[in-house]
């Protein structure tokens, strides 16, 4: 039995020879047009790749069950701003612990945890353009404002690293970088309304 969101789909498993033939042809038959899997079950277990086309190794002769669970693609990026809010939270924590950590003189530690931030920051802006991109924002002032003001403060960060002026760094993130990041709540805010019009 294969089960799309909870309403049966008239193909067996047994009509397939692995897992990955199942997705294919649920996917041939538009089930998953602009919408994106959110769990699946087999055998009423929870499945998830481990390694790429996992589920071709998946044999369906000892499956009686497949559950597939999706969300609407505008749904999900709604579900990914409130993410994106929290994420802003947590590099707000991240600023404040690099900015403790160098006024203790914990160079080392400090420098290892401003890296994660670096990377949470690369991957946040990263997510906001993809959903800028594809829902509008296109020409919002905050978000414009926003990008080149800490698109000059790690540029202003990465020369004041080089030249190892851990507390010069520590104010720039105390003293500019939290307000810089306060400000994305704003852009995010704007960015699930643009969604939720986009929805209607």
């Amino acid at each position: 039995m294969i089960v799309i969101d909870g309403k049966q789909y008239d193909i067996g498993p047994q009509n397939f020879e692995n897992l990955e033939q199942v997705f294919v042809k649920v996917m041939e038959d538009g089930h998953l047009e602009d919408r994106v899997v959110t769990d699946v079950l087999i055998n009423n277990e929870p499945f998830s790749e481990i390694y790429p086309h996992q589920s071709e190794d998946i044999e369906m002769d000892g499956v009686e069950s497949v559950e597939i669970v999706t969300m609407s693609a505008d749904d999900m990026a709604v579900e990914i701003t409130l993410e994106l809010y929290k994420v802003v939270n947590i590099m707000s924590e991240g600023a404040k612990q690099v900015a403790g950590l160098f006024r203790q003189a914990d160079d080392a530690e400090a420098l290892d945890t401003y890296q994660d931030l670096l990377e949470v920051i690369r991957n946040f802006l990263k997510m906001v353009g993809v959903l800028r991109d594809e829902y509008s924002l296109k020409n919002n002032e905050d978000y414009e404002k926003g990008a080149v003001e800490l698109n000059e403060l790690f540029t202003e960060m990465s020369s004041v690293l080089e030249n190892e002026d851990w507390i010069l760094l520590a104010d720039l993130l105390e003293y500019e970088f939290l307000p810089a990041v306060e400000k994305w709540k704003r852009v995010i805010k704007a960015l699930r309304d643009d969604i939720r019009q986009a929805r209607k």
